[in-house]
């Protein structure tokens, strides 16, 4: 049997059916036309906000412009007054004393208001600030009564690569510039906790069990010149904080450390000049070879790293960890570019890492700095623990050590 199919036409709709169609039917309204400055006019979320800022930080490492950030902190005030009215006054304020270009947001949702200044290049830094301060200020001033003024903190932050300004006033790790990486600690909690009980368990262990190297070690600096067993120099840690670090003394009493802070500026600036006595050898990370400050025993001990040993006792009250970045001199720091200053950011300084282990002072500064990067990023506990497995290796060989 064939069975034929046949198109079926539908019927034409009735003129009602038609109208009732129209009627019913979903209207499309047509989209506003938008302006690009929209987006930037307003006052952004916090984590849009804080986006941008690590955005334009980013972008002034690789640049070496310089911005600055503004924060307006509101926490005291808003004890005493309506919130919505006072945060209200204090957007609107800002928002009159901001360029188009300048981008405004909450760093601290709906508590601490910043603002990032941009394209200050070719204006004079101390000038700069103090016009935007003013500025502020004023802006503020006709929206808020003196009370309130006087509970809105106002802070300037300036990002500059200042390394060769000799008289710097910058926070050279100034931590306001860096809120991912207090997200990233939040992010990371578990781990991080991980970490400092191998902190607390290795320091306490090794302090107990090395007891009579620490003796022995001791008699043999005092029978070797006189002065302290012990030497104490301020480093700086995370975020810029410094701390007492700790070594057994390696060198004479009273040496003048000029010397060495030249060699040290000229090793980070990249200087092809190298200290009288070293001509013709590759420059090397932190140490003057044959240094004469450095006594008998002080030669064993450095070679050997037996005089980093004090240092468990930082680690154990949490200025150090086992595993992390060499802690700089403060001298060290101030002639440090833009990018060098992520080491003292990103992690806690350590007894040993990945530049003990893989370069020590075979290593360039600028080689150093990327190991200790490299570090942070790759992070984990197992990753210190195949470091610290690794150290008694490179104690021993002594390569690269002085």
């Amino acid at each position: 049997m064939k069975l034929e199919t046949k198109s079926v036409r539908p019927l034409p709709a009735s003129r009602p059916q038609r109208e009732h169609a129209v009627r019913t039917a979903p209207r499309v309204m047509p989209r506003p036309a938008s302006n690009p400055l929209d987006f930037t006019r307003n006052i952004l979320p916090e984590e849009l906000f804080l986006g941008m800022l690590c955005l334009e930080r980013k972008r002034a490492e690789r640049s070496g412009d310089k911005f600055t950030l503004i924060l307006l902190d509101a926490r005291a005030a808003l004890k005493n007054a309506s919130t919505h009215d006072i945060l209200r006054r204090i957007t609107k304020a800002a928002d009159k004393a901001r360029r188009d270009t300048d981008i405004a947001g909450w760093y601290k949702d709906h508590a601490v208001l910043g603002i990032i200044f941009t394209e200050l290049r070719d204006t004079e830094e101390s000038g700069t600030n103090e016009t935007l301060r003013n500025k502020i200020q004023r802006s503020l001033a006709t929206e808020l009564t003196a009370e309130e003024l006087d509970l809105v903190h106002v802070s300037l932050h300036t990002f500059a690569d200042d390394s060769d300004e000799q008289d710097s006033n910058h926070d050279q790790s100034n931590p306001a510039f860096h809120p991912d990486l207090f997200h990233r600690n939040q992010s990371k909690k578990l781990p991080m906790l991980v970490k400092r009980c191998m902190d607390i368990v290795g320091s306490a262990a090794a302090l107990i069990i090395l007891s009579p190297v620490f003796a022995a070690i001791a008699v043999a600096i005092k029978l070797g010149s006189k002065g302290p067993v012990l030497f104490k120099q301020e480093r700086i840690g995370q975020f810029g904080i410094p701390f007492s670090f700790l070594k057994f003394r390696s060198m004479y009493v009273a040496n003048n450390s000029d010397a060495h802070k030249a060699y040290v500026q000229s090793l980070i600036a990249g200087s092809k000049e190298q200290p009288k006595g070293q001509e013709g050898e590759k420059q090397i990370a932190f140490k003057i070879k044959n240094d004469p400050r450095v006594t008998g025993i002080g030669r064993f001990i450095r070679r050997t790293s037996l005089d980093e040993l004090p240092q468990f006792w930082n680690v154990l009250i949490g200025q150090m960890s086992l595993v992390g970045p060499r802690p700089p001199i403060a001298y060290e720091v101030e002639a440090y570019y833009i990018w060098h200053r992520r080491r003292v950011l990103e992690a806690k300084p350590g007894i040993t890492g990945m530049w003990q282990v893989y370069g020590r002072s075979r290593t360039t500064f600028d080689d150093m700095v990327r190991l200790d990067l490299q570090y942070s990023e790759k992070w984990s506990p197992l990753l210190d623990i195949k470091i610290l497995l690794q150290t008694p290796r490179a104690v021993f060989s002594g390569d690269g050590a002085y």
